[in-house]
C-alpha cells in the first residue's frame, strides 16, 4: 500500500503561483511513476502531469509551459509547481501513484490515490 497526502492548495489571484506537494509513505517511493490529476466542478477529472520513476515529465496540453512537476526521491515527496494561473484551473488537484509509466494519462491505471487538495483562482 501507498499512502498520499497533497498540500499547497489555497485562492490565489489569477497570474499568480502555488506549489502542491504530495507526500508518499508506505512503500518506496522511487518504486512508482507518479500523476497528478484535476476535478472542476461538475466536470470529470482530467490528465494535468506526468513524472516516470527516472524524471521524465509529461504534461497536458492545456498546462504545459505553465506547470512543472519534480520529485525528490528523497523526501518521498512529487510537486506541482503552477505558474501563470487562470480561472480555468480551478480545481482539486490529486496526485496518484502507479507502478510504470504506460498509459500515464489514463486515471484507471493508477494504484494510489491522494485525497485531493482545492486549488482556487480568482479573477
Amino acid at each position: 500500500q501507498v499512502q498520499l497526502v497533497e498540500s499547497g492548495g489555497g485562492l490565489v489571484q489569477a497570474g499568480g503561483s502555488l506549489r502542491l506537494s504530495c507526500a508518499a509513505s508506505g512503500r518506496t517511493f522511487s518504486d512508482y511513476a507518479m500523476g497528478w490529476f484535476r476535478q472542476a466542478p461538475g466536470k470529470e477529472r482530467e490528465f494535468v502531469g506526468h513524472i516516470t520513476r527516472s524524471g521524465t515529465t509529461y504534461y497536458a496540453d492545456s498546462v504545459k509551459d505553465r506547470f512543472t512537476i519534480s520529485r525528490d526521491n528523497a523526501k518521498n515527496t512529487v510537486y506541482l509547481q503552477m505558474n501563470s494561473l487562470k480561472p480555468e484551473d480551478t480545481a482539486v488537484y490529486y496526485c496518484a501513484a502507479k507502478s510504470h509509466s504506460v498509459a500515464y494519462a489514463v486515471e484507471n491505471e493508477y494504484d494510489y490515490w491522494g485525497q485531493g487538495t482545492q486549488v482556487t483562482v480568482s479573477s
